[in-house]
C-alpha cells in the first residue's frame, strides 16, 4: 500500500515576530547571567546566530548591560587551533573576566580546528578560569556537535533569531 501525503497548508513559523524578539531579550539576559555567574571558572557558551547584524546588536547591548569586562578576539581564517590561539592572546597572569570569540565561520580548516579542540578539551578547564563565548552559525554548530562532541558537552547553548517578518532594524533587543 502506497500512502501519498499532500501538503495542503503552508508551513508557518512556530513563533511570530513578537515572540522571537521576546526570546532574543531572554537570550540576552541568559547570556549576561551565564557570563557573570561563571567568574573564576571555565565555562563554554555557544551562541548561535546566523545574522551578522543581529550579532552586532546583541554584542553592543551586552557591552551595555554586562557587569563583566569581556575581552574579544576575532579568529583569522588561517587559525589552526582554538586553544593555542586563545592561550597566545591572553597573558599568563592576566586572564580576562570573559572571552568572546568571533570568526569560526571564516576559519579555512574548521574541521581540523574543531577536531584539535576536542582532543585538548581538558586543557581549557585546566588553563582558563573564565567563561568562553563562541559565536557560531548553525552550520558551525552542527560541525561542533559532530567533530567536537566532548567539548560541546560542556556548553550552554544560547540562540538569537531574526524574526522573519521584521527587518533587522526592528529587532531591537534593548530593554
Amino acid at each position: 500500500m502506497v500512502l501519498k501525503l499532500d501538503l495542503v497548508f503552508p508551513m508557518t513559523d512556530l513563533y511570530d515576530s513578537e515572540n522571537v524578539i521576546c526570546d532574543n531579550k531572554k537570550s540576552l539576559t541568559q547570556l549576561a547571567k551565564a557570563i557573570a555567574f561563571s567568574q573564576g571558572d571555565f565555562s563554554l557558551i555557544l551562541v548561535a546566530c546566523n545574522n551578522l547584524e543581529l550579532q552586532e546588536q546583541v554584542v553592543e547591548r551586552l557591552r551595555e548591560i554586562s557587569v563583566v569586562e569581556i575581552q574579544e578576539i576575532v579568529l583569522y581564517p588561517s587559525v589552526r587551533t582554538l586553544y593555542t590561539t586563545i592561550e597566545a592572546t591572553i597573558e599568563e597572569n592576566q586572564q580576562p573576566q570573559a572571552l568572546m570569540v568571533y570568526g569560526l565561520d571564516s576559519v579555512v580548516e574548521i574541521n581540523e580546528l574543531l577536531t584539535a579542540t576536542n582532543h585538548v578539551r581538558n586543557e581549557f578547564r585546566k588553563r582558563f578560569t573564565f567563561p568562553l563565548v563562541l559565536w557560531v552559525s548553525d552550520e558551525i554548530l552542527l560541525k561542533v556537535m559532530r567533530l567536537a562532541p566532548d567539548f560541546k558537552s560542556w556548553a550552554t547553548k544560547i540562540r538569537f533569531e531574526v524574526p522573519k517578518s521584521y527587518s533587522i532594524e526592528r529587532t531591537a533587543i534593548s530593554a
